[in-house]
């Protein structure tokens, strides 16, 4: 049930379009092409079974989970807060 201007649906539509854009966002940041055998970041062996897993992987773990770690989101705020609507 949406209430004042929304029309009936109108949330589940707004949730799953993030669910859609998430999992774009995830396709698009997997690797292609192809891989490496040595890290482009520190240079250690990438073991095979993370080529196997991953094809076009070109980092080692360590070096992806430290990447992941500092990742930055910019994602689209579809709630919007009263004080940007009034803006």
């Amino acid at each position: 049930m949406a209430g004042g201007w929304a029309r009936d649906g109108a949330v589940q539509d707004q949730i799953d379009d993030t669910v859609s854009d998430a999992v774009l966002a995830a396709r698009a940041a997997m690797p292609a092409g192809e891989g490496s055998d040595e890290c482009v970041i520190c240079g250690e062996d990438i073991p095979e079974a993370r080529r196997k897993a991953l094809p076009g992987v070109r980092t080692c773990v360590a070096c992806q989970s430290e990447r992941d770690r500092t990742k930055v989101s910019a994602g689209i705020n579809r709630r919007g807060s009263k004080d940007s609507q009034l803006r």
